[in-house]
């Protein structure tokens, strides 16, 4: 595992259960030394139909993944871009639990990559709120377009250097944290380390 290579990623999905949703956007950058080496972000084909609340949310309309990539596809060329690399994700719980689904009904396995969870650095460094988009505020990085895979990985990986220039953040490696009050994630990945949090509010 290079330590110096990474790989963030977000999914833009039809509904929150992994189990029986999809993911119907992805994107992926790959960072080596700092540098973004690579980009991948595909809308995925899905057949169902989107809640009106999803459109809203993300733009993308049933006509869009209509002509989206096909899933099988889109997860083989995602995996490549996964490498060894560590996986950055805000909210990572989210997006690798769609990941560890998708790759076990698609490929009969899951991903072994380690993880930082920039949600989880969020909450250990700052005050209530901590999405991506409050937190991209709070350190002035442009975020264009939210709740897009593509606009969301550039800005989780700025979000990630802040914290890291301002703190190594290598003490998060593996972690997720958790708010005590909705008990662990369902799902999370073999080896994380679980940490159940109370949210801190400015006074």
């Amino acid at each position: 595992m290079n330590i110096h290579s990474y790989t963030v990623i977000d999914f833009e999905t039809s509904g929150l259960d992994p189990k029986k949703d999809r993911v119907i956007e992805m994107a992926a950058i790959r960072c080596v030394n700092g540098e973004i080496a690579s980009e991948f972000s595909t809308l995925v084909r899905y057949d169902g139909k989107l809640s009106p609340k999803i459109t809203e949310l993300t733009g993308i309309t049933d006509d869009m993944t209509a002509g989206g990539m096909d899933e099988d596809t889109a997860f083989r060329i995602l995996n490549r871009m996964l490498g060894d690399h560590i996986l950055i994700a805000h909210n990572a719980s989210f997006d690798l639990s769609f990941l560890h689904h998708s790759l076990l009904r698609i490929a009969g396995r899951s991903f072994q990559n380690s993880f930082i969870d920039t949600l989880t650095l969020s909450r250990a460094r700052h005050v209530y709120p901590h999405t991506l988009k409050d937190m991209c505020n709070r350190y002035d990085i442009p975020l264009i377009g939210g709740h897009r895979a593509l606009n969301d990985v550039i800005a989780c990986w700025e979000l990630f250097r802040k914290l890291d220039e301002e703190q190594p953040v290598t003490d998060h490696l593996n972690k997720l944290a958790y708010l005590k009050k909705f008990g662990p994630p369902a799902w999370s990945p073999p080896g994380a380390r679980l940490e159940a949090i109370e949210l801190k509010y400015a006074r």
